[in-house]
């Protein structure tokens, strides 16, 4: 996220979600926020749970002039580690960082010269871990406004706070009509046969958009005042009113009343201590729960299992049975969506449905209260263990971009889990076994420090089960991730326990996998030997095992790098020819833009440079997807070289420019390795020659300035017409085994392609 010092076109980055239905009222508010952001860096909302503070927050963010690096929002209410709060920021900005850089310090770093407005909601129950983070993010990066959402302060220096109240009568009257025609619509907000005034029918006649209640010859009924009283009743608070309005579905203005006032009579007398707005919502809650049907209570206390948003397979699964049939979950989360339980969104991955915070909280009680909430967490467990193993086995085919994005939507789902194994010593082996599944999600995908993160907790852990095997797997994939950090102590450590646990246990498949990660290990480590000699030991035993995966795949790349490194370019080719082969035999991409690399680079030897830039373009477009940054800038440094010799130095200059700040967010620049560092110590130095100091240093600044998307967009569109013969670089090639040429490897990023 470094700045650039040009405008990009189109409209600033940013990750609000879309409104999904109107705002009713706060203009009052809205005002006095706006006014607030303005003259302070730091604005808290604070308020009940249910007054709208989320709502608010969000409207004010998206109708704020929006910085030049835009509007960024983190849902802290899916976090339940203090840990991971800052990862949670990380993801939100979609930054991808490989090194052992505390994911603090990545954010520091990556934000210090922007100029944005982050949105933080739901903090409260990580207020002390978020006002450190924010107190040092405020610090440090002078761009940055924050406007956050909780139930309290933060109480960082400079705070404003604007303490959010109930909707005043009027506001309050209009949200329920507004809301109760969406309902009674049937969630459509306009049609073209009925204007925005025109009346909508209710069980008691017509309600019309004034809140005006019509029977059947349009004749005024009066029930304006009742719809008034319902709104006093739950004080005015947003989210009491709109499950009130979605209950005008079977109920008339009157009937809502008559039955709310019978909940509060009822209720209110047993909640001493609880201040009045958490009561009147907590009752309001209550009253609505009271009016589901057996089956709707059942599948809202079973939902409170999850976290953040959900599918309705997943749906089916963990709350399904012992009294609600599977076949029946959808009808019945119909019925909770309808009457404003659930909301229903759209994602990447298909329909989703989410239950607001205050509403989960009161079906997790009754869920407790019913002594059930232990099988459910482990249903929930054991759901999204087989759908990370799924996707681990799917990973391995057409489908690798698909399964990149469903990990994204369940991320929050497989937090919980992995929380919920590693909290009990008799879950642990579950726990190890989950980390160690999501290799290719930590790898692969640009979060190798949360996977870090997940697997020592794992591994450090005494495990009540004697289940070694899950502890082997955590153990290699621990170790895959150190190497591709740079830690090679910790990597080498992890991998030698885990290849000598695997001996002594039987586990040939684990013992296989740290011997390919040792290799690997020796490979970044500039010895060549050792590492081809290591990366065939574990080819042999992944085929004795009939293993065959991007894991297996990728040995095949990093030993065709150790040949390269050592002259022998003709195997090295014939290795990768197999690899691309296999994988267009399976639909898998990521492993495959290795080969692809390493094909380039064959053909830029043999001076085949439109070959080399088309196979690079594939190259760069696959990592970009995967957020490889690995792969993606091996695949730049190459395309500079490419580049050089097509006769355009001062675009390989940009090149190298723009692989600089990347190789930060990798790591060590180029792993630290002589192999590694050669080939751009060569473009450097002929293209230095070309355009002298300054024009060089020039041309990388330009290339430094550039944003991780216009590093790719520009790689992607450079294409170099014949050049003047006087601005031509010749770059020497190698030739045969014995030239000892290096070239840039994918061998670390192979392991991060898995």
């Amino acid at each position: 996220m470094r700045r650039s010092q040009r405008p990009s076109p189109g409209p600033p980055p940013g990750n609000l979600p879309v409104e999904l239905d109107s705002f009713v009222g706060r203009a009052a508010e809205l005002a006095e926020l706006a006014a607030l952001l303005e003259s302070s860096r730091l604005v808290t909302v604070t308020g009940p749970g249910g007054v709208g503070k989320s709502r608010l927050s969000l409207r004010a963010a998206g109708t704020h002039p929006a910085p030049a690096d835009g509007v960024w929002l983190v849902e802290l209410a899916l976090v339940r580690e203090a840990g991971l709060v800052e990862h949670a920021l990380i993801e939100a900005f979609g930054l991808t960082d490989h090194t052992r850089r505390p994911p603090r310090a990545v954010l520091l770093d990556q934000l210090a010269e922007r100029e944005l407005l982050l949105v933080i909601d739901g903090f409260e129950h990580l207020a002390q871990a978020c006002a450190e983070l924010v107190h040092a993010l405020l610090r440090r990066c002078p761009g940055l406004r924050v406007l956050a959402c909780g139930r309290r302060p933060l109480d960082v220096r400079g705070e404003r706070v604007l303490n959010l109240g109930p909707l005043p009568g009027p506001e309050a009257v209009a949200l329920l009509t507004e809301r109760a025609a969406t309902a009674l619509a049937g969630g459509r907000r306009e049609e073209p046969s009925r204007t925005r005034d025109a009346p909508v029918d209710t069980p008691g006649g017509h309600l019309d958009a004034q809140g005006g209640h019509r029977d059947a010859q349009g004749e005024p009924v009066e029930s304006r005042d009742a719809l008034v009283e319902v709104c006093r009743r739950v004080d005015g608070i947003p989210l009491a009113v709109e499950l009130a309005a979605a209950r005008l579905r079977t109920l008339s203005p009157k009937g809502l009343l008559h039955r709310l006032d019978d909940r509060f009579a009822l209720l209110t007398g047993h909640t001493s201590g609880v201040l009045p707005r958490h009561r009147t919502l907590r009752t309001t809650i209550g009253w609505s729960h009271e009016l589901c049907g057996p089956a709707e209570r059942l599948l809202w206390a079973r939902l409170s299992v999850f976290t953040g948003s959900f599918d309705l397979d997943a749906a089916e699964y963990v709350c399904g049975g012992e009294g609600l049939p599977a076949e029946d979950v959808l009808d019945v989360l119909g019925e909770l969506l309808a009457q404003s339980v659930l909301s229903r969104e759209d994602s990447p991955t298909g329909v989703r449905y989410r239950m607001l915070d205050t509403v989960r909280a009161y079906g997790a009680e009754w869920l407790d209260s019913a002594g059930d909430a232990a099988r459910l967490r482990r249903r929930h467990r054991d759901w999204y263990l087989g759908l990370a193993t799924w996707c681990e086995l799917d990973w391995f085919s057409p489908r690798q971009a698909a399964v990149a994005a469903r990990i994204d939507s369940e991320l929050p789902q497989l937090r919980a889990a992995l929380e919920f194994c590693l909290a009990d010593p008799e879950e642990t082996h579950l726990g190890q076994y989950l980390a160690g599944t999501l290799w290719f999600y930590w790898v692969g995908c640009g979060r190798l420090a949360e996977g870090r993160h997940w697997l020592e907790r794992g591994v450090g852990l005494d495990c009540a089960q004697d289940s070694p095997r899950s502890r082997l797997k955590a153990l290699w994939v621990l170790g895959y991730v150190a190497i591709l950090q740079g830690d090679t102590v910790d990597a080498l450590a992890a991998l030698q326990e885990c290849r000598e646990e695997a001996e002594r246990t039987d586990d040939p498949l684990a013992a296989a996998y740290a011997v390919h990660r040792l290799g690997c290990l020796a490979l970044v480590s500039d010895d060549m030997e050792r590492a081809e000699r290591l990366i065939r030991e574990a080819i042999g035993r992944y085929r004795e095992l009939g293993e065959l995966n991007s894991n297996v795949l990728m040995g095949q790349v990093e030993l065709a790098m150790a040949l390269v490194f050592q002259g022998d370019l003709p195997s090295a080719l014939a290795l990768c020819e197999e690899v691309d082969e296999i994988c267009r035999e399976h639909g898998e991409r990521w492993t495959r833009a290795y080969a692809l690399y390493v094909l380039a680079y064959a053909a830029w030897t043999r001076g085949e440079f439109a070959r080399a830039r088309a196979l690079l373009h594939e190259c760069i477009t696959i990592d970009h997807t995967f957020r490889d940054l690995v792969g993606l800038v091996l695949a730049i440094e190459l395309l500079a070289l490419v580049t050089a010799g097509e006769g355009d130095a001062a675009q390989a200059a940009v090149l190298q420019g723009a692989a600089e700040p990347v190789w930060a967010s990798v790591g060590l620049p180029l792993f630290g390795s002589g192999y590694f560092g050669a080939p751009r110590a060569l473009c450097r130095q002929r293209i230095g020659e070309v355009l002298g100091p300054a024009r060089y240093e020039r041309c990388l600044a330009q290339g430094r300035a550039l944003t991780p998307d216009e590093t790719v967009q520009r790689a992607l569109a450079s294409r170099v017409d014949a050049a003047p013969r006087a601005a031509r670089v010749s770059m020497p090639r190698p030739g045969g085994r014995d030239t000892r040429k290096p070239a840039g490897s994918p061998a670390k990023g192979g392991e991060a392609a898995g």
